[in-house]
């Protein structure tokens, strides 16, 4: 089976598409954009889906259900997971259907598609007493230590997700008002307060860390982003994923009990522990629907129903 490293290293060396299909991945490129206003990795996610398969079978506009049928039993033996082919089927549906609205196709290939099923899955949260061990951990007497400390009291006060942490400028933030302006995703903006906690870290970084950061640079100045390295750029989600994983270990937190979004997780299911409306966490977290914030109900069922099976005489 192959590994995601395996992917990545053959995903370099592919063959160029055809032109024909090139051109039509990008006209509908530029159509969902216009009409949807789609974050780029939601049209990276849409191109890199589309080419694999024009590179499977080329001449996209004219392929039939069988062949879509071959591609998605090609990529169940090579190891692809069901959720990475819903999302796949997803892509495609998408696309049959702005060629028919455009008139260049009089049919559905995807019409009696069935996307894979899906294991229900939670995300996982920490516990408060996880979080504060994990946010203790930082040596907020160094340079790096003090810009992770504010890093992960923003995310967790926030409930960022991960790329908009490392995608935040520096004039996203409001110290005066307490107010923190985030770009999530279709581009999508909302303010999160930020509570006094995090409010503390983030002067102490800018006053200290921040500037100690950006001290070698020429034009210090030019640096955009809020959380940078020595080089004036923003973090990768990479390298912040692998920040929060030597934090977990430092905090004594079992790494597979964290995940990349773990704080924003953590966040939303603390807040409804302790009584906050669903439609205003909603808001908190930048969802579009509903339905995808009331996931958090469960987690909070899942831990009430644990801590009445630890505590309670005839649990």
């Amino acid at each position: 089976m192959a590994t995601p490293a395996d992917r990545r290293r053959a995903a370099r060396q592919l063959p160029p598409l055809a032109e024909a299909d090139a051109a039509a991945i990008e006209a509908f490129l530029d159509a969902v954009w216009a009409e949807h206003g789609l974050a780029a990795a939601s049209l990276a996610a849409y191109r890199r889906d589309l080419a694999g398969l024009a590179r499977f079978r080329p001449g996209l506009r004219g392929l039939q259900r069988e062949d879509l049928y071959a591609f998605l039993a090609q990529r169940t033996r090579a190891g692809y997971a069901a959720r990475s082919n819903a999302r796949l089927l997803s892509s495609l549906r998408a696309f049959y259907a702005d060629l028919r609205r455009r008139g260049l196709r009089a049919d559905d290939p995807t019409a009696l598609l069935q996307p894979p099923r899906l294991p229900r899955s939670l995300p996982r949260a920490l516990t408060e007493a996880q979080v504060e061990a994990l946010l203790q951990a930082a040596d907020a007497g160094s340079i790096d230590g003090l810009r992770t400390r504010a890093m992960l009291e923003l995310m967790y006060a926030c409930g960022l997700r991960v790329s908009e942490l490392v995608g935040l400028p520096a004039t996203a933030l409001n110290l005066r008002q307490g107010v923190l302006r985030v770009q999530g995703k279709g581009g999508r903006e909302r303010l999160v307060p930020l509570g006094e906690e995090a409010r503390h870290w983030l002067e102490r970084y800018l006053a200290h860390a921040r500037p100690a950061l950006l001290a070698g640079l020429r034009d210090p100045a030019r640096a955009q982003a809020l959380f940078v390295d020595a080089r004036g750029q923003p973090l990768t989600r990479q390298a912040l994923w692998a920040l929060i994983k030597r934090q977990a270990a430092a905090a004594g937190i079992d790494p597979a009990r964290i995940s990349p979004h773990g704080l924003r997780h953590s966040f939303a299911t603390h807040l409804l522990n302790r009584g906050a409306d669903l439609r205003a966490l909603q808001l908190l977290l930048g969802h579009s629907s509903l339905s995808t914030t009331q996931i958090y109900t469960l987690i909070a069922r899942e831990q009430l129903k644990a801590l009445h099976a630890r505590h309670h005489p005839r649990g």
